[in-house]
């Protein structure tokens, strides 16, 4: 409260001031000109005279005025705003005891002024204009210091002014939030509370109502029974048929089992099945495939009786010309037999699988080593493991076992044959 009261106090003197300065620009500049008037008549001696002393007298209010300005802002960076307001009253105080004077001095100034003299009027006139331009100097320093102080004040006001607005206003929010918390959370506890009672009500309704139907009709229970009973089969069947139209959809939407793009191989296949045809015939071959678990590789399935002109043809016809034959080996399919060759043509850089299928009592089938030397020993190994006999074969022995070795270990009905048991 005191400080609002200072406050008015600081803004009522200001403004005091500042009319007072007012005033006194106006009573300088009218004095002024009195004094000019009046220096007009005065002599050209008279006139140096007062400008000379005028201009000293103005050179020294300069001098004072710097000086008092330099010091000012040093004073007032040090005083506080007590002593700024102290020093405010004090300059609006002396600012109207120089009004005063002022306005008494002119009063008396006409009534002497027509008992002076000329040389009298002369240097009343001089001192006059002296005191309007001293009055002038002293109204504008004060005019200036009033207008800082006001600013000073004004902002310090505006400050704490502000200070205060955030100050109430973090406050404001503070309440508000506290308040919103505590409505949610009473609003949350009184929701669930209002939900447990509401359940537990119900809960008692539903008993005293099924208590009520069993004392009324005992029938009325097995017809609820069904009911509840006839309930869940509809609401089975209905998720049932759901289920089941939605698998339909699926299976619907779903493709089928893409469709296998062809073999980058199946051209050479259809070559070698073209060739073959026309020099063998078309019933040489007994099958004919690429075979995908074998890096797509054309695969022919000779008969017994074609295997070995199917053989010459891969090898020394110019547009198959197999000259390596990299792999030969035997199977049993417990069925058959098969003897599968696998050929490669350096000149055409393309491969092919030459297999055939042998009675499994009596595997015999030509052998091939004077086609290519590298299936020799690989048909003495088919011969030790499985037992299979190519005709033609230059040594065809055992290689691993032995001569005297009993059965091949590879055949599916191998027992093996100790003597000495």
């Amino acid at each position: 409260m005191t400080n609002d009261k200072d406050l008015e106090q600081a803004k009522k003197e200001a403004a005091a001031k500042a009319k007072a300065a007012a005033l006194a620009r106006k009573k300088a500049k009218e004095e002024e000109k009195a004094a000019l008037e009046q220096s007009e008549e005065l002599s050209l001696a008279d006139q140096k005279a007062a400008a000379a002393a005028k201009a000293k007298d103005a050179g020294l209010a300069r001098k004072k005025a710097k000086e008092e300005e330099k010091a000012t802002p040093e004073q007032s960076e040090e005083l506080s705003l007590a002593d700024q307001k102290a020093a405010a009253a004090a300059k609006a105080k002396a600012a109207a005891l120089a009004r005063k004077k002022a306005k008494e001095a002119e009063m008396a100034d006409p009534e002497q002024s027509e008992e002076l003299s000329l040389e009298e009027r002369k240097a009343a006139a001089a001192e006059k204009a002296k005191a309007a331009a001293l009055a002038r100097m002293k109204a504008k320093e004060e005019e200036k210091a009033g207008s800082e102080q006001s600013e000073e004040l004004s902002l310090e006001e505006r400050k704490a002014a502000a200070v205060e607005k955030a100050k109430a206003a973090a406050l404001a929010r503070k309440k508000a939030k506290e308040e919103e918390k505590a409505g949610s959370e009473q609003s949350e506890e009184l929701s669930l509370a209002e939900r447990k009672a509401a359940a537990v009500e119900k809960a008692k309704a539903a008993a005293l109502a099924r208590k009520k139907a069993k004392e009324s009709s005992p029938d009325m229970e097995d017809s609820e029974e069904a009911a509840k009973k006839k309930a869940v089969a509809a609401a089975k069947a209905k998720a049932a048929a759901a289920a089941r139209a939605k698998a339909k959809e699926v299976s619907t939407d779903i493709d089928p089992t893409p469709e296998a793009s062809p073999s980058i191989n199946q051209p050479l296949l259809d070559k070698y099945i073209a060739i073959i045809s026309q020099n063998i015939g078309s019933d040489a071959l007994e099958d004919s495939y690429i075979n995908k678990l074998s890096k797509d590789v054309p695969t022919l399935v000779a008969k017994p009786d074609t295997y070995l002109k199917i053989a010459q043809y891969l090898k020394f016809n110019e547009n198959l010309r197999f000259d390596y034959l990299s792999e030969l080996h035997g199977t049993d399919f417990e069925t058959h037999m098969e003897v599968y060759v696998h050929l490669y043509s350096h000149k055409h850089h393309h491969p092919v699988a030459l297999k055939v299928k042998l009675n499994r009592s009596e595997p015999v089938i030509p052998s091939i080593v004077h086609l290519w030397q590298g299936a020799n020993w690989p048909e003495c190994e088919t011969y030790d493991l499985l037992g299979i006999i190519f005709e033609g074969h230059p040594d065809l022995k055992r290689i691993m076992l032995g001569e005297h070795w009993v059965g091949h270990p590879l055949r599916k009905d191998y027992e093996p044959y100790d003597v000495e048991v």
